[in-house]
């Protein structure tokens, strides 16, 4: 079959599942199995795709109409202009928490210095993100030992293996209890019970770990329980970023200003939104 008539009859196939943008899917799926961009697939529409590569192109497709992401097939997702190795194992990177990054190194003063914490960093993108950038060391904390697997082959794979601890644990619980973090930044599961079981595309719900999802009945289990430790692992004047859902700002806001009074004790906390105006990113400063 030819590239051009592989990829109409594909494209076709995936409008019908209800897959959005079906040619950016087609063309990633059928560019990985020939070694193709999507404009050389284009300018290649007349060739003959060989045999063993259709078929591998055709298994994969398969797996995408059972509405497998497509970043799990090919082990692969840019972030951050970075190639990042994914697996079922590990969330997969999201715009809204290249918007976190955005806000750390726009707002975070990299003169304070002090230690630096991904919390929850499952794929890693956030320790090796920070550790690139800002030519930091980065504590990376996850309770999935799986994750950190791939968090720490990224780390690998971006040249910052030596500038990241990995530890496996239940958020700040292995910590001891003295103020040594200058940042903390974060993305906590914070999807509702009710969203993961009814609400979610299938790509999400039947695929992406629900451990790295499931922040309880109302999405905050765990925002409540990082609200309740902060103090004890924030350094005096250090900051927290984390990420949180669309329609949890005031819930979240809510949660450290009266039920941990951190403007009372001279702290400062800001909401910011994302460039689709909803709620997104949390911002606490300790005082003294």
């Amino acid at each position: 079959m030819l590239v051009a008539e592989l990829v109409k009859a594909s494209v076709i196939r995936l409008m019908a599942a209800g897959i959005e943008s079906p040619e950016v899917e087609v063309s990633l799926l059928l560019g990985f199995c020939l070694g193709k961009s999507r404009s050389e697939l284009f300018l290649a529409g007349g060739a003959e795709v060989e045999p063993e590569s259709e078929q591998r192109f055709l298994s994969l497709l398969a797996r995408r109409l059972r509405r497998e992401p497509s970043a799990y097939l090919l082990g692969e997702r840019e972030f951050w202009s970075l190639s990042f190795r994914v697996t079922p194992d590990v969330l997969i990177p999201r715009p809204e928490t290249e918007y976190l990054i955005e806000q750390v190194l726009a707002r975070w003063p990299r003169q304070e210095g002090g230690a630096l914490l991904d919390l929850c960093c499952g794929s890693g993108v956030i320790a090796v993100v920070l550790a690139r950038e800002l030519g930091a060391q980065v504590v990376a904390v996850d309770i999935s030992a799986a994750a950190l697997a791939v968090a720490r082959e990224n780390a690998r794979r971006h040249g910052v293996a030596d500038q990241i601890q990995f530890v496996q644990a239940d958020l700040l619980s292995c910590f001891a209890l003295h103020r040594q973090f200058a940042l903390v930044v974060s993305n906590p599961p914070y999807v509702s019970r009710l969203s993961l079981e009814q609400e979610l595309e299938p790509e999400v719900a039947d695929h992406e770990p629900h451990l790295a999802l499931d922040g309880g009945a109302d999405g905050l289990d765990l925002i409540r329980a990082i609200a309740r430790d902060l103090p004890s692992i924030l350094a005096p004047r250090g900051h927290l970023f984390m990420e949180f859902g669309a329609d949890q700002g005031a819930a979240v806001r809510a949660l450290f200003i009266l039920e941990h009074e951190w403007e009372r004790r001279g702290g400062q906390v800001g909401i910011f939104q994302d460039y689709s105006g909803h709620d997104r990113v949390l911002h606490l400063q300790a005082q003294e």
